[in-house]
């Protein structure tokens, strides 16, 4: 397994839309393993193959109290939402140090497949709900950011960059 390095917001990279994976092979479950090792490494819930600079519908999530019960899914699709919404603090691997209310489905139901290539289905609600549907959201090109309003989007780009240049110096 390997570190990947995750991309940051503003990298124009994280809008990219990703590919449906064609076949599931050794090449995508060590792209899940990789992903996985990172995201705990990162001290993250989840993570989107977009946010590694991989174009392809692949997202790992963990949100267990011990943060061992990952899972891996395959071009993953929101089947259904449901019409009761919450709104939760979101922060994101992408968009360091940055936490701001975003409103979602409280409940979600998405089929996918699992790393052997099987199709499943996932009911999720609460704070399983919500990091699916931020993850697919990073598979459709969108970063959380991005449900915020532009002043605030300007303020975070604006931060960010900041930080990123004197990091550089």
């Amino acid at each position: 397994m390997a570190l990947l390095t995750i991309l940051t917001y503003p990298d124009p990279r994280l809008h990219t839309v990703a590919k449906p994976v064609a076949v599931v092979d050794e090449r995508i479950r060590q792209l899940i393993a990789d992903m996985t090792e990172t995201m705990y490494d990162a001290k993250g819930i989840g993570l989107a193959a977009t946010q590694v600079d991989v174009h392809e519908r692949v997202i790992v999530i963990d949100v267990s109290e011990e943060h061992n019960q990952p899972l891996a899914l395959i071009n993953p699709v929101i089947e259904w939402a449901s019409s009761d919404r919450i709104k939760g603090e979101e922060g994101c691997l992408s968009v360091p140090g940055i936490y701001d209310g975003v409103e979602r489905a409280h409940q979600v139901r998405v089929s996918a497949l699992d790393p052997d290539g099987q199709p499943i289905t996932i009911e999720a609600e609460g704070l399983e709900s919500i990091c699916l549907q931020h993850e697919i959201d990073h598979l459709q090109g969108k970063v959380f950011v991005e449900h915020l309003s532009f002043l605030k989007r300007t303020r975070i780009r604006s931060k960010i960059l900041k930080a990123q240049r004197e990091s550089q110096r």
